[in-house]
């Protein structure tokens, strides 16, 4: 339409010709699937995690899914988690035979509650899953302590949490059993599809490896390169096609190389709404701790008592003005297969009910303009005078 404005999407990548350029290197090459490009982003990855072990893989969801399985995660374990995820955090569990135990979260933290966690144990209780909502990090000393104290494993849903920092040090490496990153097109780098599995444990890097792709004891990439001939491989496990693409790592070489530009920016547009909407009818989002630095995947506002509009009027305003916003989550609980699955009821987590019931995901991407910013401030002053 002759004279719109454009529209100011929720989320966007940020793709420079450096990835364009290295993608067309790919197809040219001849080699689209797991071969150089997804090592050499393995090997670039692993260096970034202080030579943690890194597993490539074609999403989070397989990273989370090979990680419990590398673990020893089967039939009959529970796994506790929060109900205030996306529903791949959960079912990965159930892939396996095991059960998630939804947990609340805290207020001030959007993370999943540590005492909650603790009442949540029980002797079939295996494994925790802790999600770092929005980029900023869970309380992850009290979480291994849980664990410590009844011999839990922990696995990290570090989704949202490039380049996220607990106590100073860089999320996926701390203590856990292994950790998983994403690569969706919507997070902080971005390769369309994509995942990696960071663990300090030489058994479960090994595992994973195996597992996804087929169960097979050779990498395709080592068969189809090698100069004697190669065509013999055993199949030793039931594995699953869990492998990222050449394609993909192309991508995520760049966008590696430019996740602190990236977190810059987006800290720069996190500090600009607190600063510009705090008079507002709204609750900010929970800080990081003093000296830790928090992704800012998610800027999520929660409406305050007093604010005159409900939050679904306000998202169909916003977007009457040309602004995308979203809701981060709707919480297991209320989708139908996890609330008849476990009987589970809104009253069991009212920290995620009223972050659910109140929360926006404002607009926030490192290709974000000022100028974009201030039609978001400026339609939200409107709103919420």
């Amino acid at each position: 339409m002759s004279g719109a404005r454009r529209f100011v999407p929720f989320a966007s990548p940020d793709i420079g010709e450096e990835e364009i350029a290295e993608v067309v290197d790919s197809l040219r090459s001849g080699w689209i699937t797991t071969g150089p490009k997804t090592r050499q982003f393995e090997s670039d990855f692993a260096v970034r995690m202080g030579n943690a072990q890194s597993i490539a893989v074609n999403s989070a969801t397989a990273g989370l899914h090979l990680a419990l399985e590398a673990i020893g995660i089967g039939p009959g374990d529970e796994v506790i988690t929060t109900t205030h995820t996306f529903t791949a955090t959960a079912e990965v569990a159930c892939y396996l035979g095991a059960d998630p135990i939804l947990v609340d979260i805290e207020l001030d933290t959007s993370c999943i509650d540590p005492a909650a966690i603790d009442r949540a144990i029980s002797p079939r209780t295996r494994a925790v899953l802790p999600v770092h909502y929005g980029g900023r990090s869970c309380e992850m000393d009290r979480i291994c302590d849980i664990a410590g104290r009844h011999g839990l494993r922990i696995v990290e849903d570090a989704a949202h949490a490039f380049p996220t920092t607990y106590k100073g040090k860089l999320i996926g490496t701390l203590s856990s059993d292994a950790t998983v990153f994403s690569f969706y097109a919507t997070k902080t780098i971005a390769t369309g599809e994509g995942g990696m599995i960071v663990t300090a444990d030489e058994q479960i890097a090994r595992q994973a490896r195996l597992m996804r792709l087929h169960g097979i004891d050779r990498d395709a990439f080592d068969r189809y390169t090698s100069t004697k001939p190669s065509w013999y491989y055993q199949v030793i496990a039931p594995g699953f096609k869990y492998n990222m693409t050449d394609l993909a790592a192309s991508l995520g070489i760049h966008q590696l190389r430019k996740a602190e530009r990236f977190q810059l920016r987006r800290q720069e547009i996190a500090d600009r709404y607190n600063e510009e909407l705090h008079e507002l009818s709204l609750v900010l989002p929970p800080q990081p701790l003093r000296g830790d630095r928090h992704a800012w995947h998610l800027y999520v506002v929660r409406l305050s008592d007093d604010a005159p509009l409900h939050r679904d009027e306000l998202i169909r305003r916003m977007a009457e003005s040309g602004i995308g916003c979203s809701v981060h989550y709707i919480p297991l609980h209320r989708h139908p297969y996890w609330r008849d699955r476990y009987s589970l009821r809104p009253e069991h987590f009212p920290n995620s009910e009223l972050l659910y019931q109140r929360g926006v995901s404002l607009p926030i991407y490192s290709r974000m303009t000022d100028d974009d910013q201030t039609r978001v401030i400026d339609a939200l002053r409107a709103l919420l005078h």
